[in-house]
């Protein structure tokens, strides 16, 4: 009787412990999710390159070393912002499977969610701009994201061509490519001027008149 009470107490002591390291994980995801908003916004507002982690710390009631706790340097903070964009940008590369038709009414639906977090875009916006300095920390991720997002909407062309929705003299790559030029030059008028600029109603009119010129109508 005397071994199953300790071992029982054992496992009581155990499952306290346990508890007490799932709220302190749960707390720091919640600071760490904290701080990413909030060097996401300061990196909207001066950029990667001159915004100071220490900013970033006050910002969030922190002192240096307390945010160095959770990112030691300002590259592995912007590493965890592209880390966690990926997995927000997770049903979007999902839909680059999809048919031509979804393909683009999905890029629509993006548009769409864009256009309620402006301070995430400005910040996305800026970052690609100062990834094209040499040695810069994003570098690699945007061309990578940039790469593979052109190879995905060429293959839904491909395949729409190989299907005969589409005309066989359609470039699939050259089609890829201008569609993340239209969509990054609206996103910029829009970001210049988003309450004058319609952004979603501008990628709206040329998806129309693309599917138009492609027999996609319908």
């Amino acid at each position: 009787m005397g071994k199953y009470r300790g071992t029982r107490a054992e496992l009581s002591e155990q499952n306290v412990a346990e508890e007490k390291r799932r709220r302190r994980s749960r707390k720091g995801e919640t600071r760490r999710m904290e701080i990413l908003a909030a060097a996401m916004r300061r990196f909207a507002e001066d950029g990667y390159q001159n915004a100071a982690i220490g900013d970033i710390a006050c910002d969030v009631g922190l002192s240096l070393p307390g945010l160095l706790h959770h990112f030691p340097t300002k590259v592995d903070l912007l590493l965890a912002i592209l880390a966690k964009r990926d997995l927000d940008s997770a049903d979007f590369i999902g839909h680059y499977r999809a048919d031509l038709r979804g393909l683009l009414r999905c890029m629509v639906e993006i548009f769409r969610r864009n256009a309620g977090m402006i301070e995430v875009i400005r910040a996305f916006a800026i970052l690609n701009a100062e990834s094209l300095m040499k040695d810069h920390p994003a570098k690699a991720w945007f061309f990578d994201r940039t790469a593979e997002m052109q190879k995905h909407i060429a293959a839904t062309f491909e395949r729409a061509v190989a299907d005969g929705s589409i005309n066989a003299g359609i470039d699939g790559e050259a089609m890829a490519a201008e569609l993340i030029a239209v969509m990054d030059g609206l996103q910029m008028l829009w970001l210049r001027d988003p309450d004058r600029f319609d952004m979603v109603g501008g990628l709206e009119a040329y998806i129309s008149r693309l599917q138009t010129s492609l027999g996609l109508e319908g």
